[in-house]
C-alpha cells in the first residue's frame, strides 16, 4: 500500500521560504512521478511540481516556476519541495502525490490528471501553507 506523509507546512510572510517534505512508503520511485499539488478554498486543484528519477525530468506549474524547486531522494524515498519568494497566492493545502508514469505520460499530463482524475494516483493528508502579507 502506497503511503505518503507530508511535513513542513506553516505560516510565513510574503517573500519568505518554506520546505515541504514527503516520506513515501509502499513503492519504489522507479516508475512513478512523485510531486505536489495544492488546493486553496474555492479553487481548483493545481499541479505544482513533480519529478521522475527514471528520466531525471521535472515539471513546474507556471505560477511557481523560478521560485519552487523539487528534489527526489531515491535512497530515502523522500520528495522535497523548496518554496522561495512565497506569495499570498501560494496559500493552500499542499499534498504529496504519486502517479505511475503511464498515468501522467512521463509528466506532461500531470497538471490535467491532478485537475480531473487524481483518484488514479495516491496522495497524503496534506499540509497547510499560509502566506501572510
Amino acid at each position: 500500500e502506497i503511503q505518503l506523509v507530508e511535513s513542513g507546512g506553516g505560516l510565513v510572510q510574503v517573500g519568505g521560504s518554506l520546505r515541504l517534505s514527503c516520506q513515501a512508503s509502499g513503492f519504489t520511485f522507479d516508475n512513478y512521478a512523485v510531486g505536489w499539488f495544492r488546493q486553496a478554498p474555492g479553487k481548483e486543484r493545481e499541479g505544482v511540481s513533480c519529478a521522475t528519477s527514471k528520466t531525471g525530468r521535472s515539471y513546474y506549474g507556471d505560477s511557481v516556476k523560478g521560485r519552487f524547486a523539487i528534489s527526489v531522494d531515491n535512497a530515502k524515498n523522500t520528495v522535497t519541495l523548496e518554496m522561495n519568494n512565497l506569495e499570498p497566492e501560494d496559500t493552500a493545502v499542499y499534498y504529496c502525490a504519486a502517479f505511475h508514469l503511464n498515468i501522467v505520460g512521463g509528466l506532461t499530463r500531470f497538471p490535467s490528471v491532478i485537475r480531473r482524475a487524481p483518484a488514479f494516483g495516491s496522495w497524503g493528508q496534506g499540509t497547510q501553507v499560509t502566506v501572510t502579507a
